[in-house]
């Protein structure tokens, strides 16, 4: 099993990591992003500094048009003090088909160029 993750598993998710980051670059150039430091899950965090609506507004509005994320803000339990941050990120996972990472990397960037 070992062998079978180094050898197998994990070059082809590394491989699906490096062409999600290539589409995030082409798609949101322009954009206010960041990625917080991908380490090993098959999804991204992406940081949208300034987002004008909650991360729970923006999944709403891209499951309307067929994109499902993953808004931010249930990942921060406890923190009760307000935090900006925590309305800013989404979780996107990159385990689909790499037509479909793409399609939803440009679906994202349409809807935040709309907002900001």
């Amino acid at each position: 099993i070992l062998r079978a993750s180094q050898n197998i598993v994990k070059p082809y998710y590394q491989d699906k990591l490096e062409h999600a980051l290539r589409y995030a670059e082409q798609s949101l150039a322009g954009l206010p992003y960041r990625i917080h430091k991908p380490e090993g899950a098959i999804f991204l965090w992406l940081w949208f500094e300034g987002l004008p609506i909650s991360s729970q507004a923006l999944y709403q509005r891209l499951k309307e048009k067929g994109l499902l994320v993953v808004p931010g803000e249930p990942f921060f339990v406890g923190l009760n003090e307000p935090w900006q941050h925590k309305t800013e990120c989404l979780r996107l996972s990159y385990a689909q088909p790499a037509k479909v990472v793409k399609q939803g990397f440009a679906q994202l960037a349409s809807t935040l160029s709309e907002l900001f």
